[in-house]
């Protein structure tokens, strides 16, 4: 049997420490998990910890950057899923309010984020993930006549704002499945308010 490499153990102990520190961050927060927990829960010391991550905000921005990489993976796959751009939009856009419900996603990316990372930052991260899948789903739409053109960016930007705010709406809400599908029928508004008109 191969041994393995040093690279190969620091991806293991960095992985096992992201996974940890995204149950329990999403489970209890920031402000009630220590590093500490997060070692243990992933199996390594304390000192492993530290020398992977430098620190319990470094190891939080992991776990974020984790959380928005796996749901743009989400996104992307639920848009392949339609042949009509706007369909693919739509399903990606209910799609990510569908994981606003997982209590573990709110906390982390809805909740802790803005906060620990600051809200520069938190933006800079969610549109290197969620920005990009959005912004190429509306350029695809554009370029198949479903929606207007115009200022592409601004538009994606625009949208992707609108979209968090939902996110946000649906995390701080006392029945978060009941308005799912009502923020879902505003985004659902806002995307045909895009189409082209059709001239008189």
């Amino acid at each position: 049997m191969s041994r393995r490499t040093q690279a190969e153990r620091t991806d293991e102990t960095t992985a096992r420490l992201v996974g940890a520190a995204r149950r329990l961050f999403g489970e209890n927060g920031y402000a009630d998990t220590s590093i500490d927990a997060v070692a243990a829960r992933a199996g390594v010391t304390k000192g492993a910890a530290y020398h992977h991550f430098g620190g319990k905000p470094a190891l939080f921005r992991a776990a974020f950057t984790g959380e928005l990489a796996e749901v743009a993976a989400a996104l992307e796959r639920a848009g392949a899923q339609e042949d009509d751009p706007l369909a693919a939009l739509r399903r990606g856009l209910r799609t990510f309010l569908e994981h606003c419900l997982d209590p573990g996603f709110r906390q982390i990316v809805l909740l802790d984020a803005p906060s620990v990372l600051g809200w520069e930052t938190a933006r800079e991260i969610e549109y290197d993930h969620l920005l990009r899948v959005l912004a190429g789903g509306l350029r695809r739409a554009a370029e198949d006549g479903r929606i207007e053109g115009g200022n592409a960016p601004a538009r994606a930007q625009l949208v992707f704002g609108a979209v968090c705010e939902g996110g946000m709406l649906l995390a701080r809400s006392a029945d978060p499945d009941a308005d799912l599908p009502l923020i879902a029928a505003e985004l659902d508004r806002l995307l045909s308010a895009l189409r082209p008109s059709v001239a008189g």
